[in-house]
Parts: C-alpha cells; sequence; structure tokens
C-alpha cells in the first residue's frame, strides 16, 4: 500500500510501468481484504479486526464498515475506542470533544506506526480539521513510501534488464539454431537402469519424509525455524547417498562427475552466458505467468512469498536464512528433481515428456496455488531443458540460486523496516 501510494506521485511513464510489471493499486486493496479476512479467521488479536475495517473503509465497502462497528461497540474493550475512530473517519459518526485534541494520543494506543493508522488519521484530521496532523501524517506517509519505491524501482530495474536480456537471447537462439553448448560431459538418458532410478527415487523419498516427520516436533522458535528449513534440505542427504552408492558408483564416477558438477575448459567459460540466458528467460516467462494470472483475475496466495524471519529475524536468522535459501535448496533440490528424477524420467521418455512430467512433480511439491505452480513449473522445463543441452547442473543451480536470492531481497527490501 505505501508503494501504491509513492508510485500514484511518480511520473506517468513510470506509474505505466510499475502497473505492467507489478500490479494495480485498487488490485491491492481487494488482494490486501481477502488476506486481512483470512487471517482474521484464525486470529484472535483485536488489531487484525481493526485492519480488516480500515481496508474495508477505504475500498468503499462503508456497510460491512457498519456491521463490524456496530459489533464492536457490543464487545469488550478495546473494540469500543476501535467503533469510535474507524466511525468517525469512515461513517461521519460523531466524536466525543475530550477525543478530538487527542487524536494522534488515541491511534499510537490501537495502531502501530505505518499505513494503516497513517490512512485513518488522514481521515479523522480532514474530518476535525487539524490541520497539524495532516500535515504530519502526510510527511510521514511520504517518508516511507518514498524509501519503499527507491527499493522497488532497484528491484523493477533488474525484472526490466533481464527481460530486455531475454529478447536478445531469444533472437540469438533464433538467428544460431541453438540455445546452449555442451559444459559438462553428462549425457542424457543416464547410464544407470530406469527401474533402479525409480527404486532409488521411492527408498530415499521414503527415508526423507521420515526425517521430515521428525523435524516437525522442532520448537517453533526463530532459530529453531532456520534449522528447520536447514533439516528440510538435508532430508535429500539420503537420497543423494544411495543415488551415489547405486547409481553412480557403479559407472565408475564421483557424484561431481556423475551430476556434471565439472565444467570442461570451455565449458566453464560459455557458463555465465548459459546462467544469464535461463535467468532472462525464466523472467520472461514468470512475467506471462504474471499477465496471464491479472487476466483471468488469480492472485498468488500471501505465503507463497513471505518469510517472517526475512522480515522481523535478527541479521543472524537472516543470514541463516538465506544461506538455507540461496546455497542449499539450489544444491539439493537440483540434484534430486533434475539429477535424480528427470534423469530417470528421461530412460522411458524423450525429453519433453521427461521435463514436463518432473517439472509438474517439482511444482506440485512447493504447494502452491495456480500461479506459484505455474511459475515453479516454468522453472523446472527451464532447468531440465538446460541439464539436458549442457550436461551439467550448475547452471541450473546457479539460477536457482539467483532466482531464491532475488525473491528474498524483494521481500526485504519491500517489507523489511
Amino acid at each position: 500500500m505505501d508503494i501504491d501510494e509513492a508510485v500514484g506521485r511518480a511520473p506517468s511513464w513510470e506509474q505505466r510501468v510499475y502497473h505492467v510489471l507489478s500490479t494495480d493499486p485498487a488490485e491491492d486493496l481487494q488482494e490486501g481484504i481477502r488476506w486481512y479476512e483470512e487471517l482474521s479467521a484464525v486470529s484472535f488479536d483485536p488489531t487484525v479486526d481493526l485492519h480488516l475495517a480500515i481496508l474495508e473503509g477505504e475500498s468503499g465497502r462503508m456497510d460491512s464498515v457498519q456491521r463490524r462497528t456496530e459489533e464492536w461497540k457490543r464487545r469488550p474493550d478495546p473494540l469500543p475506542a476501535f467503533a469510535v475512530l474507524v466511525g468517525a473517519a469512515y461513517l461521519d459518526d460523531e466524536l466525543a470533544d475530550e477525543v478530538v485534541p487527542s487524536i494522534s494520543e488515541a491511534l499510537a494506543e490501537v495502531l502501530e506506526p505505518g499505513w494503516f493508522r497513517d490512512r485513518i488519521a488522514t481521515r479523522l484530521a480532514v474530518r476535525v480539521g487539524d490541520r497539524e496532523l495532516l500535515a504530519a501524517t502526510t510527511a510521514a506517509q511520504e517518508a516511507r513510501s518514498t524509501r519503499l519505491l527507491a527499493r522497488t524501482r532497484a528491484t523493477l530495474a533488474v525484472e526490466v534488464v533481464l527481460i530486455v536480456v531475454a529478447l536478445v537471447l531469444l533472437v540469438r537462439v533464433a538467428v544460431r539454431r541453438r540455445a546452449f553448448d555442451r559444459i559438462s560431459v553428462v549425457v542424457l538418458p543416464p547410464a544407470w537402469r530406469g527401474r533402479d532410478g525409480i527404486r532409488v527415487l521411492i527408498w530415499g523419498g521414503a527415508i526423507s519424509a521420515l526425517l521430515l516427520f521428525g523435524s516437525s516436533f522442532v520448537p517453533e522458535r526463530p532459530y529453531f525455524r532456520v534449522l528447520l528449513g536447514a533439516t528440510t534440505n538435508l532430508s535429500f542427504a539420503p537420497l543423494i547417498f544411495l543415488a551415489w552408492l547405486f547409481l553412480i558408483r557403479p559407472s565408475g564416477q564421483t557424484l561431481r562427475e556423475g551430476f556434471g558438477l565439472v565444467p570442461t575448459s570451455d565449458g566453464a567459460r560459455r557458463l555465465v552466458l548459459v546462467i544469464l540466458t535461463l535467468l532472462a528467460l525464466g523472467q520472461l516467462g514468470e512475467g506471462a505467468v504474471d499477465l496471464a494470472g491479472r487476466w483471468f483475475g488469480l492472485s498468488a496466495h500471501w505465503t507463497e512469498w513471505f518469510d517472517r524471519d526475512l522480515v522481523w529475524g535478527s541479521r543472524a536468522v537472516v543470514g541463516m536464512t538465506i544461506f538455507d535459501t540461496v546455497i542449499l535448496t539450489p544444491i539439493c533440490e537440483e540434484i534430486v528433481f533434475r539429477g535424480l528424477l528427470f534423469a530417470t524420467l528421461r530412460r522411458r521418455f524423450g525429453l519433453v515428456p521427461a521435463a514436463v512430467l518432473s517439472a509438474a512433480i517439482f511444482a506440485v511439491a512447493h504447494g502452491y496455488g495456480a500461479l506459484g505452480f505455474a511459475a515453479v513449473f516454468w522453472s523446472g522445463l527451464l532447468w531440465a531443458w538446460s541439464y539436458e543441452r549442457t550436461g551439467s547442473l550448475l547452471p541450473s543451480m546457479a539460477a536457482h540460486a539467483a532466482d531464491n536470492l532475488m525473491a528474498s531481497l524483494s521481500v526485504m527490501l519491500v517489507l523489511r523496516g
């Protein structure tokens, strides 16, 4: 919401770019209402209901605000106080004379500094003619939203650059009739038998599931949550060990050789270009998914991108979370989903069916909604194709890491204080 406020003051061309690459402010407001409605159904925090009432008031849902304030008047504190402030701001209810001089103090008691307090404070300041409160609220809103807009501009600039690079590389592919050159010596389908690969995936997956079940008993504390994330990735270790024992070692190779993690001399020089190509094509595909989602009225659920440790965690927790997300996750997931699952499927199917099946399983494993599924599915397709063409997991690992890093930084830049 703060970013939308800042974009509204930006030049018209920048507003158009933001609306194309991001979201429409009206859609953000409606989506915020849906999120808070979901949150209020499971939360006992009265502030959640207050936030929802302000969102409803800002969107013009006065009937909902009316019903909410009438109910609050019959409930225990602090809900009657909420009813007084919200009713005066959005329903033209009368404010008691003793409240008018102390609106700032009253709001400070029930709301943290931020968009919600500023919006209702602006309404009340206009209502009672408090120019000092209006000026202070406007200045706070502009200062906060301007900082966030600067961060958003940086992330959108990276997105635009990647899209331009993607278009240039697509022209290059069309002209050369070749997307990627080989980086390592792995050739698909792999040397192991398909049935052996399936056995390893089943037994290793079962052991991983048991480890994940055990990790569910980890206490709900910041450092333990980070440990739980690392455990999720390290639960793949038995599967990777079984793959080395029964699939890779019989061919006389190490894990690094078996998954193409040792580039040739020529491949090492081409690696950066391949990684940039994957990142650019990935961004182009995700942009298409986002536009299609808006066309069909779909949106990603807020839990698909929100990580409270990145937003509120200490520096140590943030560092551990990023290490898990940017290092452990790409290495483990690429070995399992591309190096083992996709490669095993290639023993039975051609490139396209194997890539589609492995990407679908990869997307389902993330547990996202329709848009999240489509974005992860597109990445899975690209990374499987890259493994097939380059003979190495290095490009997909690097692209996976860069995607996770950009997603983490986006959350931190926008939501971290």
